[in-house]
């Protein structure tokens, strides 16, 4: 296969002023990709012959293919090249949530069963201009330059305080680093931490996204089932005991969203202090926890500093303010810093300072209870209008926490079908199949509820049931 000329990605010079060179090269190939330049499968230029058309380092090109990868948007292929995700036009294989931050299919309000999406008629936005504005008017002249590629010191300190309490991960400020997002962090540690071939632990299933980061750092997945007490570490132990790498979501398991169980977090711990290996815990949604209590972080059993916690405010705040952040152990400190300075030019000030603002003065505690009584009566609302809606056709998946329903089908098939059927109908429901490595796999639906009044949750359930029930339109 040959690559299409970097035309397509246009050949006029990088502007000299204004956004990084990388920022420039990253925005401009997903442009591409999301006007259909570069459609999927398309092989783009090699980051050789692409610095060299637009007269930069390989490095710089190197960097933002790297983050491209990792967020799902290209493909490494070792010899062959890279090319652009073949999932990207597969609707079984992207969720809708992906799919929404293509420039050319924004919408305006997220579709029911959305996945990924806090409630977003409920974020106080009033309050957050007022914060906006308030801490506009503090940018002194030093905060108008390249900002701390790890994270300004204030949002750092909030971070860690807010660990300290919510989660019992005691962590100085100086071991965080903010990123851009979960993805962001991801495609750091795994180009920090992996070299081409090495092996890394995977839930099975697990989170797509985060699959494409580590393939794109070269790692070998292996991938672990998960059952009810979540990842099996002493199976993975037997297929690959000298892993260096194994990522996990203890809290909820994505997508199951059962909780590792403590024989299992030890075991785990256990492990990694033995081979050496580094274990990087995704705590995406545990603040969402409506049943007992919340389990803890593994962060916080790990006496042997071998777990990287990695955190985002996408789904506490919102996803548009991309804005993760990750605490390191002491040994990966000065490498990640060194690393972020010469990739990123840091994350933007402001909406550092009014982050760390609205966590400083309370409002972030406020706004996770009053998102934790939501969720927990929506997701209720969704359970009872499904049953009511499918009977004995429907079995639901209830977990003690999360974002998302899982709702199985036995009569209806392949969760691919079902999807497309659900997509007609203005409904976004993602795919259970989409979400494993290996051949063999379950099929069913995640439903996320954030996103669906309690009011509307009959319609919402009805709907389905007319589009699972209805053919699917003739393709042309």
């Amino acid at each position: 296969m040959k690559p299409r000329s970097s035309g397509k990605l246009g050949t006029e010079s990088l502007a000299r002023r204004g956004l990084p060179l990388q920022e420039q090269i990253y925005r401009r190939v997903r442009a591409a990709i999301a006007d259909g330049r570069l459609p999927p499968g398309e092989r783009v230029p090699s980051a050789r012959a692409l610095a060299g058309e637009l007269g930069v380092a390989r490095g710089t090109v190197d960097a933002a293919y790297a983050r491209l990868a990792g967020e799902g948007y290209l493909l490494p292929r070792g010899s062959a090249g890279t090319v652009v995700s073949p999932a990207l036009h597969a609707d079984q294989h992207l969720p809708d949530a992906e799919r929404a931050t293509m420039p050319d299919r924004r919408r305006t309000a997220p579709l029911p069963f959305q996945m990924g999406l806090p409630a977003l008629d409920a974020f106080p936005r009033t309050l957050w201009s007022r914060l906006t504005a308030q801490m506009a008017r503090r940018l002194g002249a030093d905060m108008l330059g390249y900002p701390d590629p790890a994270g300004l010191p204030v949002l750092r300190e909030a971070i860690g305080a807010y660990l300290a309490v919510s989660r019992g991960i005691a962590c100085r400020p100086g071991q965080i680093i903010v990123t851009g997002g979960y993805q962001a962090a991801l495609a750091l540690l795994a180009r920090l931490l992996l070299r081409p071939g090495d092996a890394a632990w995977f839930e099975e299933p697990g989170y797509f996204k985060a699959r494409y980061a580590l393939q794109a750092a070269g790692a070998q997945l292996v991938p672990v089932p998960v059952d009810e007490q979540g990842l099996q570490v002493e199976f993975a132990a037997t297929l690959a005991p000298r892993a260096r790498l194994a990522v996990v979501t203890p809290a909820h398991q994505s997508p199951l969203g059962v909780a590792l169980s403590l024989p299992r977090r030890e075991a785990l711990l256990a492990w990694a202090e033995t081979a050496n290996a580094w274990i990087l815990e995704d705590d995406y949604d545990s603040e969402f926890h409506y049943v007992g209590r919340k389990p803890p972080a593994l962060k916080s059993l790990d006496a042997g500093d071998r777990v990287i916690y990695v955190g985002s405010f996408s789904k506490t705040l919102f996803p548009g303010l991309r804005l993760g952040y990750a605490v390191l152990p002491a040994a990966l400190v000065e490498r990640a810093v060194s690393a972020l300075a010469t990739e990123r030019f840091g994350e933007d000030a402001l909406r550092q300072m009014v982050t760390a603002e609205f966590m400083a003065k309370g409002h972030f505690a406020r706004h996770l209870k009053r998102m934790r009584g939501l969720y927990a009566a929506r997701q209720k609302a969704l359970a009872q209008a499904l049953l009511d809606a499918f009977g004995t056709e429907v079995r639901l998946t209830l977990q003690r926490g999360g974002m998302h329903l899982l709702a199985r089908f036995p009569e209806q098939g392949e969760d691919a079908g079902m999807m497309r059927r659900a997509a007609a109908c203005g409904l976004a429901p993602t795919p259970l199949s989409s979400q494993y490595l290996g051949s063999r796999r379950e099929h069913g639906l995640l439903l996320g509820f954030t996103n669906v009044p309690e009011t509307r949750a009959a319609e919402t359930a009805a709907l389905l049931r007319r589009a699972l029930h209805d053919p699917l339109p003739a393709r042309d």
